[in-house]
């Protein structure tokens, strides 16, 4: 749930009592949708308005005080408002926040003095006062809209979403675990970049890794013993596999861990092969996968962009997303694909529980002894909303694409975490990707949440957006 900073305008010559119910009935929804609320009391200004230049820097002032825990401001217009304060009130907060503009409907048989509202037309002149200050705000879907009704409640649920994303971008730290595969360039990026817009790469050369595996002891065996109970219970381990790969993969799992631990990492981004499977005699699949069941997303081949992804997919829906290829044609239908991976899928997006079995096609080179750790299954079918953000280093930007589809249940006879993808338009989504130079990687999530990630990414973080229709 969301802390959000709340300002209820007002214009003097307008009936006082739309002030005094919308509030009331404002902060009351938000209490009973789990939000936390910053305004103004009554005893700060009347009615806890915020409408003079004045009440505008008492506001400022709350707002600065807990400036470390707001995620976004709200801002209701009872009526007209006086956008002057609003606009105001938020410049001198300083404050570079998610800001939601609702306007109360007008009753049709209540136009007379003693309960017209104006905020139609008021919502207008405020929005214009805060472009003129280069200030990003939210939109409701409809230009006015009641407090309490169902479209408004949804409103504030995805702008909630819309403040978790840019607050979590904004001082994301995102690990890279090893070096990037020398074939794949596609996964290049721009750490400066990224640092621009607040997201910091924490890297560590994996033979690291290697060496706190190393010292575990007997002191660690509990922990091992826990871990290798929890692989048991999170899919179904293939036949032929024994206890010392099951040791492997628990102190791989700690190891990593720890170390997104104390590095204070929330994604990841993993050197998957061949280095572990030659060094230590594994697959990373399965590590990776449990980090993102617990909301710790991994991306696979050190896709540092992809684990980015990933997050703000996480954060629009609630739900683990997937890292996948965009890999085969489905037969000859247009607008259908197969998209697989190896794979680290959390176990959630699966039909049922996964199997934990051998690499496919890896393991043809790297051999099965050292391949253990991949997860195998079919995705479920549903709705789904997929993203991918890139550095353009070219044109010095951050860009994205994103869009929603959908998981099929058509039939699928091959290796891996398949999943078959029905993409309205699908040629043309390709052919804007190979032109503009996004790499064959995409995140996806069981979701339909494209306009938050279009709000958040776009107004917010400033990306370029395409969305795909």
């Amino acid at each position: 749930m969301a802390t959000f900073g709340v300002i209820v305008s007002n214009r003097t010559f307008f009936p006082a009592h739309l002030v005094r119910t919308a509030r009331t009935e404002l902060l009351r929804k938000l209490g009973e949708w789990g939000h936390t609320v910053i305004t103004l009391s009554d005893e700060d200004t009347s009615m806890g308005q915020t409408m003079t230049y004045d009440e505008a820097r008492k506001c400022a002032a709350l707002f600065r005080i807990h400036a470390d825990v707001l995620d976004g401001i709200i801002v209701c217009l009872p009526n007209f408002g006086e956008e002057t304060g609003v606009a105001d009130a938020i410049r001198l907060s300083k404050l570079d926040l998610p800001i939601l503009i609702q306007a109360c409907d007008d009753d049709f048989d209540k136009l007379q003095l003693e309960n017209r509202r104006d905020a139609f037309c008021g919502k207008l002149s405020l929005c214009n006062n805060l472009y003129q200050y280069g200030i990003p705000y939210t939109l409701t879907q409809k230009h006015t809209c009641a407090i309490d009704s169902a479209i408004f409640t949804e409103d504030v649920r995805c702008f909630a979403a819309v403040c978790t994303i840019v607050k979590t971008l904004r001082t994301a730290r995102i690990a890279q675990i090893g070096a990037r595969v020398t074939p794949f360039r596609t996964v290049r990026y721009s750490e400066k970049l990224l640092q621009q817009a607040g997201i910091t790469v924490e890297t560590e050369d994996f033979s690291e890794i290697l060496a706190d595996i190393a010292v575990f002891g007997e002191k660690d065996e509990p922990r091992i013993a826990a871990k290798i109970d929890e692989i048991r219970a999170y899919g179904h381990i293939a036949t032929g596999i024994n206890e010392e790969k099951l040791y492997k993969q628990a102190k791989l799992c700690l190891a990593i861990e720890d170390w997104m631990d104390s590095h204070h990492c929330i994604a990841s981004a993993i050197q998957c092969w061949d280095s572990v499977e030659n060094n230590y005699g594994c697959a990373m699949c399965l590590a990776m996968s449990m980090m993102g069941e617990k909301g710790h997303p991994s991306a696979c081949e050190t896709d540092v962009m992809g684990a980015v992804s990933m997050l703000a997919l996480l954060k629009a829906s609630g739900k683990p997303p997937l890292y996948q290829d965009w890999n085969n044609n489905y037969r000859d239908e247009p607008d259908k694909c197969i998209n697989v991976h190896c794979s680290n899928y959390p176990a959630s997006v699966f039909t049922e529980k996964p199997e934990i079995a051998n690499l496919d096609i890896l393991a043809t080179t790297l051999g099965e002894d050292v391949s253990f750790g991949a997860l195998k299954g079919r995705v479920a079918p549903g709705h789904m909303t997929y993203l991918k953000i890139t550095t353009d280093d070219k044109n010095g930007k951050i860009k994205c694409y994103l869009g929603e589809a959908a998981f099929t249940d058509d039939p699928l006879s091959t290796f891996g975490g398949v999943a078959v993808c029905r993409v309205p338009r699908l040629n043309d989504l390709m052919r804007y990707l190979t032109l503009n130079g996004y790499e064959h990687h995409v995140a996806l999530v069981h979701d339909e949440v494209a306009n938050i990630l279009e709000e958040a990414l776009g107004n917010y973080m400033g990306w370029e957006v395409y969305r795909h229709q």
